[in-house]
């Protein structure tokens, strides 16, 4: 399964979304089960998937699926398809 699936399932689980309400450019504010505990369980699921752990200030600071991907990339880890 490529790194793009692995966060778009691990998106689909957190904020219980179908996959057709899923897209890559998905902001906090189009999920509304998108809240602070959300935050906390969507960093959580991105070390438990990916191994990074995000820092308090990065995971409050994502306001989107881009910005994941591109903490994820500033990492090292892939989203190319």
């Amino acid at each position: 399964m490529s790194n793009r699936d692995k966060l778009k399932h691990l998106f689909m689980d957190i904020f219980i979304l179908a996959e057709a309400d899923f897209r890559f450019d998905l902001k906090r504010e189009d999920v509304v089960t998108w809240d602070s505990l959300g935050t906390v369980s969507m960093a959580v699921g991105v070390q438990e998937t990916f191994g990074y752990h995000f820092t308090p200030e990065e995971a409050m600071g994502v306001n989107g699926v881009q910005d994941i991907i591109r903490i994820l990339e500033s990492k090292g880890i892939s989203f190319s398809e």
